[in-house]
């Protein structure tokens, strides 16, 4: 199974910013980006990068570019599906906050799989961004396998429909399995591992492809100063 790393800039801050207005930042004070050092000692440390050997990969403005990026990948045969996922993030962006995971559960499950990533249409209708795009590619069955890395700051917004009895996988339930899994079959077991510190997570192999978030409205500006150091380990 192929691997990707999923990061979003707002985990490399002190603390948690609360969402900004459209087209503004979130204040510096107390939201001050980690030193150089810190960030070059987790992407290589923690998750196995080198600047010596740069992955491919992407920076986006906002999260959900991300599964855009996988979606291109995939079309270009250069990323195989079921793939691992390693979410490095300081949200899930599993569909916590508005408008709901309600809309992936009821709309999207009932759809065949390979329509599951008609990405223009859930853009049309105002459906898919940044807070759960994750959600939208368990749903497509794109992902076999979820890390989800934390900050201690991070809020426990892992819609809890979404998870097994014993916290160990996320399976989405479809709102009327017995006439949906006769078309479509059974939504996959995806196996789940959430870290709650930074520290606590230790790539368990190399990862194929890597892609970064800016989330200007969940990370102040001078945040921005760290993009240089992730793309040292990114191919051009």
């Amino acid at each position: 199974m192929q691997r990707v790393l999923d990061m979003d800039l707002d985990f490399f801050l002190a603390d948690c910013c609360p969402l900004a207005e459209k087209g503004h930042r979130p204040a510096l004070a107390g939201h001050e980006p980690w030193a150089a050092e810190a960030v070059r000692s987790f992407l290589e440390r923690n998750c196995g990068l080198s600047r010596e050997r740069p992955l491919p990969g992407r920076i986006c403005m906002t999260h959900d570019g991300a599964l855009g990026y996988w979606k291109e990948l995939m079309d270009r045969g250069e990323l195989q599906a079921p793939f691992h996922v390693t979410h490095v993030d300081a949200h899930s962006d599993l569909g916590i906050g508005y408008p709901g995971p309600s809309y992936v559960l009821y709309n999207v499950l009932s759809l065949p799989p390979k329509r599951r990533l008609e990405l223009d249409r859930f853009y049309r209708e105002r459906k898919l961004d940044e807070a759960n795009y994750l959600l939208f590619a368990l749903a497509a069955r794109i992902v076999g396998s979820l890390d989800n890395v934390r900050r201690p700051f991070s809020q426990n917004d892992v819609p809890s429909q979404l998870l097994t009895g014993d916290g160990a996988h996320i399976r989405l339930p479809q709102s009327f399995p017995d006439l949906f899994e006769r078309v479509n079959g059974p939504e996959p077991l995806i196996p789940y591992q959430e870290y709650k510190t930074d520290g606590s997570f230790v790539a368990a192999a190399p990862y194929d492809f890597v892609s970064l978030a800016i989330s200007p409205r969940y990370a102040p500006e001078a945040a921005d100063e760290l993009i240089p150091i992730f793309k040292e380990y990114m191919q051009s």
